[in-house]
């Protein structure tokens, strides 16, 4: 059982780490929920995926609710290029991060619309990153509605099972990836832009990609894409379980995301139930429904709600989806007590005689601190400036570690450093989270320098857009400095503040601009952040717009430096 987390490897005279962590223990293992309304057999592959976890649909049924509550406050829909798929995408990555996954968005850079949203990536952390296995759905509407079948029916799905696979905790015989992509609607654009961007060892690693797009159509049959490949075979054992008889998903053929990793040579399976194709007399016998009928006669309509929702087949797809991924990832032994640990910051810089804290996280969801999930590293008065490795530990029935890398100042002397990663936005979007797909290079600004740069607001409609990065500020030094540029262009007029545009500090506001301030071209704003030093703070660059006439406000070459 989980009983303490102690600090190893600190043999440096006078450097003290206290670690206030009182863990609860793990269960021995994570029961599978009620599979009650699953036969009494299954097909193959066998008795490992008999035991994967029942999805609950009501679950999945509360992220569909929330999706179409995101579409209603933006202008009724999720597109690619508009704030509901970007809200889209912070709800998702909120919870996925919650539960201990890695998450990345991923910018499009090239083949998407402009102004879309990124790709959202998620990696469960454990099992054999040379095996990995794939599942995606994409998570943008059309401009027409708020797109609850199609497909935040498949996103919802996938959320929902990636959350059970976090809650179980089972042990992995391979990496699980999840991917939610922008621009489907679009032409496939934001899948095929991830699969181009892997290397060809990158691709080759992946097992196979299973997609899902519109698994809950109200007329629905249910269909399997390359339903005879291998891939295919644990969703087609698992719907011939439950008396199925799936078919060939002919409509989908080339349609959905899944095309962009054939293209690649990566097999590919996914579940759907169809979209503006009838259903046929003989598939009505079969499935139940309206022989002659479209499988979802709100097909890229404005009633694509959650009224649109066919909830007996989305519990059997997402139900089929926990199956595969328990037969193709997870491994046939029991799992052991087993835990993970973090530490963030994972660095941070002190005087000799001070101290400074970090926080450890504890994965998965059922390891729980005791008082206190602080780490304070007290650094001692004759400690010589260096950098030292530190490693937390953390001891159960297993034993697992975290890395955290001290700087210890020379006494008394400051080192001019510059702590903002990526202020200029020309390598990606990472290490800055929000509305990272505000970040790019777009038709109608241009960049202070380079070719990128964060672009908020400018819509015209009743928007917040927030780019966040968190730094550790370090101390010795006597002053800090935020320097950015900012270009502010407006179709408001007068001097009333209708949009804003704040800088915060761990929450707090510290400078705000306005439409009032809009000029030509870039204006460089200075802002000191001296009380700061010795600090890992969080800083904001939020604007917010009303309801009419769009502000924009552009920010390049961001940086905050000590001295």
């Amino acid at each position: 059982m989980l009983r303490r987390l102690s600090p190893t490897g600190l043999s440096l005279t006078g450097l003290l780490l206290a670690a206030a962590l009182g863990l609860a223990a793990l269960p021995a293992s994570a029961a599978p929920a009620s599979e009650g309304h699953r036969a009494a057999t299954l097909s193959a592959p066998a008795a490992l995926a008999a035991t994967a976890p029942d999805i609950d649909v009501t679950k999945v049924q509360a992220h569909l609710t929330e999706l179409n509550a995101i579409a209603d406050r933006n202008g009724g829909n999720r597109k690619s290029t508009g704030q509901g798929y970007r809200d889209s995408v912070a709800y998702v990555k909120g919870k996925l991060q919650a539960a201990g996954y890695t998450v990345t968005e991923q910018a499009c850079t090239s083949g998407c619309a402009s102004g879309a949203g990124p790709n959202l990536i998620a990696e469960w952390p454990q099992g054999d990153s040379s095996k990995v296995y794939m599942f995606g759905s994409h998570l943008d509407s059309v401009s027409a509605g708020p797109g609850i079948n199609d497909n935040g029916s498949g996103s919802a799905t996938l959320l929902e099972v990636a959350l059970k696979l976090a809650e179980t905790n089972p042990a992995m015989a391979a990496r699980v990836r999840f991917g939610w992509w922008t621009d489907e609607e679009q032409g496939l654009n934001g899948s095929d832009f991830y699969v181009r961007s892997l290397t060809s060892a990158q691709r080759s690693a992946i097992k196979a990609y299973y997609n899902f797009d519109m698994v809950a159509s109200p007329n629905g049959g249910y269909f399997i894409n390359h339903i005879t490949s291998t891939a295919a075979a644990p969703m087609k054992a698992y719907w011939d379980s439950l008396n199925l008889q799936p078919e060939e998903n002919t409509e989908g053929a080339g349609r959905s995301d899944d095309y962009s990793f054939e293209n690649y040579g990566v097999p590919t399976s996914g579940y759907a139930m169809g979209a503006s194709a009838r259903k046929t007399s003989a598939q009505a016998a079969k499935w139940g429904g309206t022989a002659g009928a479209a499988y979802d006669s709100c097909y890229h309509s404005s009633c694509d709600t959650t009224a649109n929702i066919n909830v007996t087949g989305l519990n059997r797809s997402a139900d089929g989806v926990a199956y595969t991924l328990w037969a193709q990832a997870v491994s046939d032994t029991v799992p052991a007590n087993d835990f993970s640990i973090a530490a963030s910051p994972a660095s941070g810089s002190a005087d000799p005689g001070t101290s400074l804290t970090t926080t450890v996280s504890f994965s998965p969801a059922s390891v729980t601190s005791g008082a206190s999930s602080t780490a304070t590293i007290g650094v001692g008065s004759s400690v010589a400036p260096g950098t030292y490795a530190l490693t937390l530990t953390g001891t159960g029935t297993t034993t697992h570690t975290a890395q955290y890398t001290l700087t210890v100042n020379g006494a008394g002397g400051c080192t001019v450093s510059q702590v903002i990663s990526n202020g200029g936005f020309e390598n990606g979007t990472s290490p800055w989270t929000g509305d990272t797909g505000a970040i790019g290079s777009f038709s109608g600004q241009s960049a202070h320098s380079g070719t990128r740069y964060a672009w908020l607001a400018g819509y015209g409609y009743a928007a917040t857009d927030t780019v966040n990065q968190t730094v550790t500020v370090p101390a010795g030094c006597t002053k800090a400095t935020l320097k950015y540029w900012l270009h502010i262009d407006t179709a408001e007029s007068g001097t009333t503040a209708y949009d804003t545009f704040k800088v915060q500090v761990d929450g707090t506001t510290r400078q705000t601009y306005s439409n009032a301030d809009a000029a030509t071209g870039y204006t460089e704003r200075t802002l000191d952040l001296s009380q700061y030093l010795g600090r890992q703070i969080t800083l904001t660059f939020t604007a917010t717009e009303d309801s009419s006439l769009q502000t924009g406000f552009v920010i390049d070459d961001a940086t905050l430096t000590t001295g």
